[in-house]
């Protein structure tokens, strides 16, 4: 047998050559290692009569025994497996390390294994991956605490419940059975009940923007609410909820459905923004206030607070949204998207069935990081942070090691385990849905419409049905793969960002808001919800006539810490909801 093939050279005697199979195809197979123990038990009675001297060695392509090493190694049972790198060096202390691996695919030989004790265990030792070993803790622990008792709760402190015995159609033909709304209240509700202030949240928060005498830990917006504040619980009775979906105490995926006792996990129905904002009306219903003095949301609670006045235009006094859009765009979808699959490729996650197990905190956390960068702006960190490394006097590392990427780490540890895993799928999902064009608000009156029998044979006593097998999510990927290309083909040359023009379709979409005083506010470092996007709801407005819009956009020399302005600038922020509510 010649073994010219394997990169020149040759060697006659077949003694020398266990095998020549690759080595991806052995490795772990069970019925491999019964063979491969054989082979080297033959090897081992052949060697008395058959030695492979270092001449004959040296015969050998360097390529060759290069590779007869990686393949050596890999041939061992699995429980034999040596705690070390794969050996890659040549033997020969005169050819330098690292020239001679073997090529991607090529067979190898196997050598004996007496001389591979001579070889090098590896040129450089391996990395130190701590980032890596607190995960690992962590699911350890957590596996620990599911064994002994059930998922412990989101909720944090003392709220108001308002519980819904009458079923919600939701705009996707899900029925909620009942649902909960956790809310709290800041300031008194005056005779006529003409002061209410409906406070809409973002995506993670929960009811608690403020403390109050059963619950004292500061709120999301503690310095927003009070007296003499900008919403000012002297003039005004704020209410905040908690959206459907969420965790803190509103009916979402890790609420009990009535139907079977289950946790509902992703059995939950899909969501909307007119979704959430419906169920929050149903509180106002109970509480028998007729119409707001204000709307007032951010972030996600921006969306649902425009949604409000075009659902329920003759119960909304005045819209405030901040950091807020008329339709989400593909940069913000395409950013919740990624942190959804990022969640949903954690193994933990489990098709959201995870709620007797370990949660899927691996992938929360990768998904917050994600979120954050969206949260932030460039010059922010640029000022906070630069270049800088945590400690510059080690060695750079693949673990957090930049002051960034340790900000970044933080803000996923300390998240984690705060929210459920479903609710952010559920709820990001609804922002990406959202769409106050006439077109798609037409497409979903059809579905409710088609679907509002559905609600009537639950309510008749006769259950839920569900959908049609057709109808259950389906991957829909393009028949043919995506091509990149210099510009779109419809592509005018105008800017969307820079047009003054709104769509045609957004401008019916809101037409029923065009008679309600509203205080549109952006900030220019955002990305996640860019300033074009509130300029856009202003002139959308205008067009659709409202001649009572307030337009205010923050600029970078105001505010650096982009979509989490409206957390944190109170003067700006603060100032212009203040003077806009009276």
């Amino acid at each position: 047998m010649t073994l010219s093939s394997f990169g020149g050279g040759t060697c006659t005697d077949p003694k020398h050559v266990i095998s020549q199979l690759p080595h991806w195809t052995l490795r772990h197979q069970p019925w491999n290692v019964a063979r491969h123990r054989r082979r080297r038990q033959d090897a081992a009675q052949q060697s008395s009569t058959s030695v492979l001297h270092t001449a004959s060695l040296m015969s050998v392509p360097r390529k060759l025994v290069t590779a007869a090493r990686v393949v050596s190694t890999s041939w061992r049972p699995a429980t034999n497996l040596p705690l070390r790198l794969p050996r890659l060096p040549s033997i020969q202390a005169s050819r330098r390390l690292h020239q001679h691996a073997a090529k991607k695919g090529q067979p190898a030989l196997n050598i004996r294994p007496d001389l591979e004790d001579s070889v090098p265990s590896s040129t450089n030792p391996a990395l130190s991956f701590p980032c890596l070993d607190a995960a690992e803790s962590k699911s350890a622990s957590l596996s620990r605490r599911s064994l002994s008792g059930p998922e412990p709760s989101y909720t944090s402190g003392q709220h108001q419940i308002f519980h819904s015995k009458q079923p919600l159609l939701l705009d996707w033909g899900g029925i909620l059975p009942e649902f909960d709304i956790a809310y709290e209240t800041w300031g008194n509700l005056n005779e006529d009940r003409s002061n209410a202030i409906l406070l809409h949240t973002g995506l993670s928060a929960s009811s608690h923007a403020h403390s109050t005498k059963s619950n004292p830990k500061p709120g999301w917006w503690e310095e927003f609410i009070g007296p003499g504040k900008p919403l000012d619980t002297d003039k005004y009775h704020i209410i905040c909820t908690n959206v459907i979906g969420s965790c803190y105490g509103s009916t979402g995926p890790s609420s009990i459905d009535p139907a079977n006792g289950q946790r509902y996990a992703t059995r939950f129905p899909i969501l909307t923004m007119e979704d959430m904002v419906r169920a929050h009306f149903r509180l106002l219903d109970s509480l028998k206030i007729g119409k707001l003095y204000a709307s007032v949301g951010s972030s996600m609670g921006g969306m649902q607070s425009l949604a409000a006045g075009v659902l329920y235009p003759d119960r909304v006094g005045r819209i405030v949204t901040i950091s807020g859009c008329a339709r989400s765009h593909p940069y913000s979808i395409a950013m919740r998207h990624t942190q959804r699959q990022v969640l949903m490729m954690d193994p933990n996650w489990a098709r959201g069935f995870y709620y007797d197990g370990v949660p899927p905190h691996a992938g929360m956390k990768l998904a917050r990081e994600i979120a954050t960068v969206t949260y932030r702006s460039g010059p922010e960190w640029e000022q906070r942070f630069g270049r800088r490394r945590a400690d510059p006097s080690r060695p750079p590392a693949l673990c957090p090691d930049f002051l960034i990427e340790t900000y970044l780490d933080h803000a996923g540890e300390k998240w984690c385990l705060e929210y459920d895993p479903n609710s952010l799928l559920y709820v990001s999902k609804a922002m990406d849905l959202f769409d106050l064009g006439m077109e798609h608000r037409n497409r979903i009156n059809e579905v409710r419409q088609q679907n509002s029998g559905k609600l009537q044979a639950f309510i008749d006593g006769k259950g839920i049905q569900g959908p049609h097998m057709d109808d259950l999510c389906t991957l829909t990927l393009p028949d043919q793969p995506y091509e990149e290309k210099e510009q779109p083909a419809e592509f005018n040359g105008e800017d969307i960002s820079l047009s003054h023009e709104p769509p045609a379709d957004l401008v019916a979409g809101l037409k029923p808001a065009s008679n309600i005083p509203a205080l549109v506010l952006g900030v220019a470092s955002d990305i996640l919800f860019p300033a074009w996007q509130q300029r856009e709801i202003a002139n959308t407005l205008k067009r659709a006539g409202n001649r009572n819009v307030t337009h205010i956009e923050l600029g970078e020399e105001k505010s650096l810490f982009g979509h989490d302005t409206f957390l944190l600038d109170l003067e700006n922020v603060g100032g212009a909801i203040k003077g806009f509510l009276g």
